[in-house]
């Protein structure tokens, strides 16, 4: 068994400070701009940043679907999204990057399977898990853009 990580990152045209309230707004934003791979999505407490849970159903592909609980904290200037029901964390870091423009980073890790399973999960999970948050990042900004 080893940590799977998946990362991505992108420069998004709105400021830092909106970015990361975009991101913390589980009621609002968040819903909005989260790609088709969520579903049954649902507040469970708070909606906003620290303190937050959040449920949703990601579907990694059509017959990997996981049920995830999430407890969000903000250590550090970060937004950190924990799932209670796996090793799963999710840590969401925005920079100020110039005038009204700002990166995202995102990284998430697990603990994978081990044997050969455990290699083709550490090999293509992080890539197609880049690909949802690249998603996601852009209709986030596509969200900011629309707000005055």
């Amino acid at each position: 068994m080893g940590q799977v990580v998946a990362t991505a990152e992108r420069v998004v045209a709105a400021p830092a400070d909106r970015v990361r309230a975009g991101l913390a707004d589980y009621l609002g934003t968040r819903s909005r701009v989260l790609p088709e791979q969520f579903s049954d999505y649902r507040v469970e407490a708070g909606g906003t940043g620290a303190g937050t849970r959040v449920h949703w159903r990601f579907a990694a592909t059509s017959k990997r679907v996981r049920e995830q609980e999430i407890e969000v904290s903000e250590p550090e200037g970060t937004l950190v999204e924990r799932d209670t029901r796996s090793s799963m964390v999710t840590t969401w870091t925005v920079v100020p990057t110039g005038a009204d423009r700002s990166t995202v980073r995102v990284r998430t890790t697990w603990d994978g399977a081990g044997g050969v399973g455990g290699f083709f999960e550490r090999t293509f999970a992080p890539r197609g898990l880049r690909r949802v948050y690249d998603d996601l990042l852009g209709r986030l900004e596509r969200e900011l853009a629309t707000v005055v």
